[in-house]
C-alpha cells in the first residue's frame, strides 16, 4: 500500500509531460520519438522491406498473392520483383498481354532481372511466337556474354523455366569466362544431377570440390554418388582442436 501511494505521489509530481514506468520515468517527447521509431522500423522493415514482402507473398495462394502484390505495387510501383511475380500469375492464367506488361515493367526498373528475362522467353513460346522467343533469348544471352556471374544467373533462370539448351549455353559461357570457379562447376553438377546424369554430375561436382573443399553439401552429393571425398588437412586439424576442447569441457563438468 505504501509503495503504491508513493508511486501515485511520484506520478503527480512528475506532471503531464512525463510517463512513469515504475522505477523509470520517460519525458513525453522522448517517449513519442521512441514510439515513432518503433512504428517506422516495424512498418518499413529497412531497405529490403519490399523484397521481404515479396518473399512472404510467394507463400500465399494465387488469388491472395495477386491481391497482396497489387497492394505492394500501390505502395511502391518501382518494385521489379513484385512485377515479376505478378507477371507469373497472369502468365499461368493465360493472360499474356498483362504478363508481358509486368515483365517489361520489371525489366524497366531492373534491366538485369534474369528471372523476368527467362519468363519473357517462356511467355513468347507459350503464345506460339517461337521466332520472337529465340530472338529475345539470343538478346539476353548476348547481354551476359562478358560476365561469368551474370551468365550463371541467366542460366539458372532458364533452367527454372525448363529451357535446358539455353541454360547449358549460359553455364558453358560462364565456365569459359571463369574456368576455376567452384560455384559454376557446382551449379553445372547440380544441373546434371537433376537430369539423373550421374557421370557428368560427378565430374563437375568433383571439380568444384577440388577448387573449394569447404563445401559440405557438395561432399554429401559426391558421397551419395559413390565418390570418396576427404576433408582438407587444415579442416581436420581444426576439427581435432574443437574435439579436444569439447572433451576437456566434458571432463570439467
Amino acid at each position: 500500500m505504501e509503495v503504491r501511494m508513493a508511486r501515485e505521489v511520484k506520478s503527480k509530481e512528475l506532471g503531464a509531460g512525463v510517463f512513469d514506468f515504475g522505477a523509470y520515468s520517460v519525458p513525453l517527447f522522448a517517449f513519442s520519438v521512441l514510439l515513432c521509431c518503433a512504428v517506422l522500423l516495424v512498418g518499413c522493415g529497412g531497405p529490403n522491406a519490399e523484397l521481404t514482402a515479396v518473399d512472404r507473398i510467394r507463400e500465399t495462394p494465387a488469388e491472395a498473392r495477386k491481391a497482396d502484390l497489387l497492394k505492394l505495387l500501390d505502395r511502391k510501383f518501382e518494385n521489379p520483383d513484385a512485377h515479376f511475380e505478378l507477371g507469373l500469375l497472369y502468365q499461368a492464367e493465360g493472360l499474356w498481354p498483362k504478363a508481358e506488361y509486368h515483365y517489361n515493367v520489371a525489366l524497366g526498373f531492373d534491366p538485369a532481372h534474369r528471372e523476368a528475362q527467362a519468363a519473357m522467353v517462356k511467355l513468347f513460346l507459350e503464345r506460339g511466337d517461337t521466332a520472337k522467343a529465340k530472338t529475345y533469348a539470343d538478346i539476353y544471352m548476348n547481354q551476359v556474354a562478358s560476365s561469368a556471374s551474370q551468365a550463371l544467373r541467366l542460366g539458372l533462370a532458364f533452367q527454372r523455366q525448363m529451357f535446358d539448351d539455353y541454360a547449358l549455353t549460359c553455364y558453358r559461357r560462364a565456365l569459359q569466362l571463369a574456368p576455376n570457379s567452384a560455384k559454376i562447376h557446382r551449379q553445372i553438377g547440380y544441373y546434371y544431377l537433376s537430369k539423373n546424369d550421374k557421370v557428368r554430375a560427378t565430374e563437375y561436382l568433383s571439380r568444384s570440390f577440388q577448387l573449394d573443399p569447404k563445401q559440405p553439401e557438395v561432399a554429401g552429393e559426391l558421397g551419395r554418388l559413390g565418390v570418396e571425398v576427404r576433408i582438407p588437412r587444415k579442416t581436420e586439424t581444426q576439427t581435432r582442436k574443437l574435439d579436444k576442447i569439447v572433451e576437456q569441457s566434458d571432463k570439467e563438468t
